[in-house]
């Protein structure tokens, strides 16, 4: 298996807890558990909001973004590494994660790739490439290696910058399953760029209850604005995990349990509004409270009237540095002190930016992303028994979740899948 890196600042820390059908490790994780996925709900509803107001499908990944995060509150100065560390996950260092075992239990989630065992996969891997002229200071060195797993390389960007973007996009291309391509170009990365960071992310799982692709038809999904477009819907009979509640449903489709069910068990949630316009609305109750999600997932199948999807696939490019100063993380830019020896006595110019792919269809879904920081500068320095319809023929939510560790891996809202 291999080791996908938990930082000190990581939001994805989401441990087990008390509620079934899940296992209690300790009161301590339950804590940075409900803290990191509050977090992560505000994150997506801050993004999701933009994205309706612009008219735009959303997708992104909060473990892919937090994890950049991560390695960057690392080496953190000017009131960035308080900003980020108090924004991510107050109550966590990287000692007490890794002495209280958190730090095993949550990369165990990620795959070795194989998918030998059936079930689904989520693999990832980190990254850092730095000018040749520059040193990552030891502490910095140790904290990306020994938390993160990543990758540093020394590189030329000022000789041979065509080299070093083709081989980042050769690295982004292989660790995203081929779904994310060509990202960076000498637009993004250019003679004066010194440090690159890189996540990236690659899901892939089969529905533990697959959909007739002979039972997919075209119909009719309606838009906020009371317009109508003709897409393909998915639908079955079979019971499902669903559950009413005020003014939306959840459905949670699990995705196929392979040999390592018991470290896991991945799942999508649609999470649909009663009307047409309701989307708004529900995502402010995202985070209303800091377990909304957990608060509402349906653990017992139910018979289904109505029961339709839309296939969909959603790519989605975000300004994380702009995401970040709403919030209130106004300090990130200085990251780039704390990581290298050489003393930076130019300005410098980071770019934070994450793309998201994510695919449903019939046999279930795939999904990757990939969060970069770039730094530049001007030189080298309860079970309901009734029947209940789901019918997603309007703009709703979704999340795809692991389970057993809460650990929120993508997240987004289909308002039209016809774009």
């Amino acid at each position: 298996m291999s080791k996908f890196g938990i930082g000190a600042y990581l939001l994805s820390i989401f441990l087990i807890h008390s509620l079934n059908p899940y296992p209690v490790i300790t009161a301590f994780h339950d804590s940075i558990t409900n803290r990191t996925e509050e977090v992560s709900l505000m994150l997506a509803k801050h993004v999701i909001s933009a994205a309706i107001e612009r008219g735009e499908n959303v997708a992104l990944s909060p473990l892919s973004i937090t994890t950049l995060l991560g390695m960057i509150g690392g080496g953190s100065q000017g009131g960035a590494p308080d900003q980020l560390s108090g924004f991510l996950d107050p109550v966590s260092t990287n000692n007490v994660i890794k002495k209280s075992g958190a730090f095993d239990f949550v990369t165990s989630i990620f795959s070795d790739g194989s998918r030998s065992s059936g079930g689904s996969a989520l693999t990832g891997g980190n990254g850092v490439w730095i000018d040749k002229s520059l040193t990552l200071k030891p502490a910095y060195k140790d904290h990306i290696e020994s938390s993160y797993n990543a990758l540093i390389q020394s590189v030329d960007f000022r000789e041979k910058v065509s080299e070093v973007i083709d081989e980042v996009n050769a690295w982004v291309e292989k660790k995203t399953g081929g779904l994310i391509r060509q990202l960076l170009d000498e637009r993004t990365v250019t003679p004066q760029t010194i440090v690159v960071l890189a996540n990236a992310l690659h899901f892939k799982g089969a529905w533990a209850n697959e959909f007739d692709v002979a039972n997919t038809m075209d119909r009719d999904f309606y838009l906020m604005d009371g317009a109508s477009v003709q897409v393909p819907f998915m639908s079955s009979s079979e019971k499902q995990y669903l559950k009413a509640f005020d003014g939306f449903k959840v459905l949670r489709m699990p995705y196929r349990l392979g040999e390592n069910q018991e470290r896991q068990q991945f799942s999508m949630y649609f999470i649909l509004p009663d009307t047409e316009d309701g989307l708004p609305s529900l995502v402010d109750k995202l985070t209303s409270e800091s377990t909304f999600l957990e608060q509402h997932i349906p653990y017992n199948k139910v018979k289904v009237g109505e029961f339709r999807i839309p296939k969909f696939k959603i790519s989605f490019d975000l300004d994380i540095l702009d995401v970040l100063e709403k919030l209130g993380v106004t300090n990130a830019r200085h990251a780039l002190s704390g990581m290298v020896e050489n003393p930076i006595s130019t300005p410098i110019d980071p770019k934070f930016f994450h793309k998201s792919v994510v695919e449903v269809n019939e046999e279930g879904t795939e999904a990757a992303a990939v969060t970069m920081g770039i730094f530049s500068g001007s030189s080298l320095v309860v079970p309901v028994e009734e029947k209940i319809d789901f019918v997603a023929d309007h703009p709703f939510l979704f999340f795809i979740r692991e389970d057993l560790t809460r650990t929120l891996v993508f997240a987004g809202s289909v308002l039209n899948p016809g774009l």
